[in-house]
């Protein structure tokens, strides 16, 4: 693992045994640097979900290696923001955003604290005692990023985070995500199939093959962190999207034939 990686995947392969034997992943390799805001890209199917659960030690890969270098003993190593909230619905918003915490032994008074203080910064400090079938779709999804950032853990894996939303909604919440990663510095793993999003929030864009899923391209984006709501206007936000999509369009055709077949 290089100097500066917190993340290393080497020549990762992964397989479900079944009836019919599935190779989700293969031969992928990948670093991922500190604070660093890693976006993939890719077809339905492709095993960016698998990729993603390999990293949470969730699944153990078949042949190859995952690597995490932690700097906090005891500090949670991965949170996981998933498509759908799965907030506990017998907890208020507050008791949801502070079970990570609890979960470590946190005493009450200061998980409460760090939960007040994650809701504050995504706008929901005044929705703490609400439940969630008393919120949106956005505030619920919220709630549900509030809930990982307070686990405080080195890694924040997102799996498409937005991708149950409207777009309105979506749009305003990638600019929080934004806002976020200029302000707290996480580093982030992000699953998504919007290219406009990954290009609007990485550093990188990793592009995904058609099952089984290697690694077709990674695109470097030279935008600062200090962008804005403006850059989905400017010219090089538009070739950058078009230039990916063009690379993911042949995958994307031939994930289709499989699934017809």
């Amino acid at each position: 693992m290089s100097a500066d990686a917190k993340v290393r995947l080497a020549d990762v392969t992964k397989r479900f045994a079944g009836r019919d034997e599935v190779t989700a992943l293969e031969g992928v390799s990948l670093e991922i640097a500190e604070e660093e805001f890693v976006s993939i890209v890719g077809p339905s199917g492709c095993g960016k979900s698998t990729l993603l659960r390999l990293v949470a030690g969730l699944y153990e890969p078949t042949s190859g290696t995952v690597e995490i270098r932690s700097t906090k003993p005891g500090r949670p190593k991965t949170a996981m923001v998933f498509q759908e909230h799965a907030l506990f619905p017998w907890l208020s918003v507050r008791e949801n955003v502070a079970f990570g915490p609890r979960n470590r032994d946190v005493p009450k008074k200061e998980a409460r604290e760090v939960a007040d203080a994650q809701l504050a910064r995504l706008g929901l400090g005044r929705f703490a005692d609400f439940y969630p079938h008393q919120l949106s779709g956005g505030m619920k999804q919220r709630v549900g990023i509030a809930r990982a950032l307070a686990q405080d853990a080195e890694i924040l894996l997102m799996d498409e985070p937005l991708g149950a939303l409207d777009a309105q909604t979506r749009t305003l919440l990638q600019e929080q995500i934004l806002e976020l990663r200029q302000d707290a510095r996480p580093t982030v793993l992000y699953i998504t199939h919007a290219i406009d999003e990954a290009v609007f929030l990485s550093d990188r864009v990793v592009l995904m093959s058609a099952r089984p899923g290697r690694i077709r391209d990674v695109v470097e984006l030279d935008f600062p962190l200090s962008r804005g709501p403006e850059l989905r206007g400017t010219p090089e936000f538009a070739k950058l999207s078009q230039d990916i999509w063009n690379h993911l369009r042949d995958e994307v055709r031939a994930a289709m034939a499989v699934d017809e077949r």
